[in-house]
């Protein structure tokens, strides 16, 4: 049975550190703690963890501070989490039936990344990462900022889940400006950090200057689609902040020129075409997310509403729209079997219920 190194770098994490460890400690085999600078009790804590504790100067780097705690690991993998990641109940069965069964020539497992959740704790936004990494030279991060371990060798996908579940706003300008310093500094992002960089940029409202890079990003001949189908549509957004709402329908069909079309995508071509008053427009695009399968083991972003819930709870409000009450009371049915707890669902049910006993009276 493999072992694993849990490898962490942390910074001023006493509010939950603790909750992390008790979530994975029984079931790693060694864990290292880098800290880069802490000030409150975050050292005193995960002592009562492991003994091997280090501390690192933070340089502006999380590959540079990762791969130091990489390089602490004596275990046959090393695996990752932050702080504020936690791995529940549910999955700590199958966290120790993958080291049971897991092949000796697996150089990567992928796992599920929960980093959003709805009303009800249901993952709304997820995506794969590398999580348990073969232990050698081999694999190392790279990036500043969105730092990532190139995929290569023999991988695994796993449907274990380890969730983010932030606590607090921590420092928003952080990435930025890391980024600004890299660039004033002469040197070059890649393309993955353009798109990421890009990203920062919308985020803080720098819609202009977001769409510039991003655009050069999708010029580029290299690139990863998942990246390439996702910067059409933060490049939609910037636009529409900007009030260039056709420029920004052209961005978001941009992307069909990629891969195959994605239900998010599909979902935010619907909406616009909604908003437009276009209703026939929308009700197509909404039922082409339906028509699109939800891949298992996706390699981009995933928003899971858009395959089901969110274009089936739009069918029910374009159908109103055109005066078919019965077929949006239905759209609406299959909206709520996917949410029984919407708030959403729940109000158009009471307006429909609303709406039979006035015809009724």
């Amino acid at each position: 049975m493999p072992t694993i190194s849990l490898c962490m770098i942390v910074k001023n994490e006493e509010a939950h550190i603790a909750r992390c460890l008790d979530s994975i400690a029984e079931l790693v085999d060694e864990i290292i703690i880098v800290d880069t600078g802490s000030t409150d009790r975050t050292v005193e804590i995960v002592s009562n963890y492991t003994s091997q504790v280090y501390r690192y100067p933070w340089k502006d780097d999380f590959s540079e501070a990762r791969n130091y705690s990489f390089s602490k690991a004596s275990m046959n993998y090393c695996m990752w989490m932050d702080a504020d990641d936690v791995l529940e109940e549910t999955e700590k069965g199958k966290f120790l039936e993958l080291k049971q069964i897991l092949a000796p020539d697996t150089d990567m497992v992928m796992m599920k990344y929960n980093t959003s959740f709805d009303e009800a704790g249901k993952p709304s936004f997820s995506y794969f990462r590398e999580r348990w990494i073969r232990n050698c030279a081999r694999y190392r991060w790279i990036g500043a900022v969105h730092e990532v371990i190139p995929p290569s060798g023999r991988i695994v996908y796993s449907d274990i889940a380890i969730c983010h579940k932030k606590v607090g706003t921590g420092d928003p300008d952080r990435n930025l400006r890391i980024y600004r310093k890299l660039l004033a500094e002469g040197k070059t992002l890649d393309l993955r950090q353009q798109y990421y960089y890009g990203r920062e940029l919308y985020y803080h409202g720098l819609y202009e200057e977001a769409v510039s890079v991003l655009e050069a990003f999708l010029l580029s001949e290299a690139g990863w689609v998942e990246n390439k189908i996702e910067a059409c549509s933060v490049c939609a957004s910037c636009y529409y902040k900007m009030g260039q709402e056709q420029t920004a329908l052209y961005a978001l069909l941009r992307s069909l020129g990629f891969d195959l079309p994605r239900a998010e995508l599909c979902c935010e071509i619907g909406r616009h075409f909604l908003e437009h008053g276009n209703i026939h427009n929308a009700v197509y695009w909404y039922e082409t997310a339906l028509r699109i399968p939800k891949k298992e083991y996706a390699d981009g972003f995933v928003l899971p509403d858009c395959y089901d819930y969110v274009p089936y709870m739009q069918l029910c409000v374009c159908y109103d729209k055109l005066g078919e009450q019965e077929k949006a009371r239905e759209y609406n049915e299959k909206a709520g079997a996917c949410k029984p707890y919407s708030p959403a669902y729940l109000y158009n049910r009471q307006y429909f219920d609303s709406l039979q006993r006035k015809e009724q009276s």
